[in-house]
């Protein structure tokens, strides 16, 4: 007489394997959100990017700020700026400083002949249609050295010159001057040490913290 076959043993366990993969994975999602809650641009656009790249077409998903920033660095290298330019970012979008010498000379708001072709092929990158969610804050960054003349009683007065000068370009050149604003921030955020500790100054600080800033913040609606 054969043997009864044995019953197949129901692990009645095996729920908790997909449902602790669940639990996982919203978790993950919620960290991200938290993240995000922040309103850290770039890290928000990286994100974003990650959870799309899952859901769409690579050549689908868009990243204004990485674009941006790799036109930018092309932008730079074809006008030989690497040495006396820097293109960065922070939380709130992205950061290009160019030094005031390139634009200006001392003491002065007026443009040089060779800052045009400068802001002329960075105007038509930031003109683009693909960057129109992007707002624009031109900041006039000068030294310590203090300036004393009937035009620019202060650097207060000479850097917010400066600032609007550039400003006034990129509006004569298409950008929407709604998209824009001009701040002069004189000697108060100083890349580096102007001044040694007796007091010294130091000439290659000074000169790199006298600057024009760009400043290039996506809006996302």
């Amino acid at each position: 007489m054969p043997m009864p076959s044995k019953k197949k043993e129901i692990n009645a366990d095996d729920w908790q394997g997909t449902y602790g993969d669940c639990v996982t994975l919203l978790l993950c999602f919620f960290v991200m959100l938290l993240a995000a809650s922040k309103m850290d641009t770039v890290m928000f656009e990286q994100i974003r990017s990650g959870m799309t790249r899952e859901f769409m077409d690579r050549r689908q998903i868009n990243q204004p700020i990485a674009l941006l920033r790799s036109d930018l660095d092309d932008d730079l290298h074809a006008l030989r700026l690497d040495k006396t330019a820097t293109l960065g970012s922070d939380h709130m979008g992205l950061i290009l400083d160019i030094e005031s010498d390139t634009f200006f000379n001392s003491g002065s708001a007026v443009l040089k002949s060779q800052a045009i072709p400068i802001l002329r092929r960075l105007t038509s990158t930031l003109n683009a249609k693909r960057y129109n969610i992007f707002r624009f804050e031109v900041q006039g960054h000068t030294d310590d050295d203090p300036i004393h003349t009937e035009q620019y009683p202060s650097n207060w007065e000479l850097s917010s010159a400066r600032a609007s000068v550039v400003t006034r370009y990129l509006i004569q050149n298409g950008i929407d001057p709604t998209r824009l604003r001009a701040v002069g921030l004189a000697d108060i955020q100083p890349l580096y040490p102007n001044r040694d500790a007796h007091g010294n100054p130091i000439k290659h600080n000074q000169r790199r913290n006298r600057r024009v800033r760009l400043r290039m913040d996506p809006v996302y609606k």
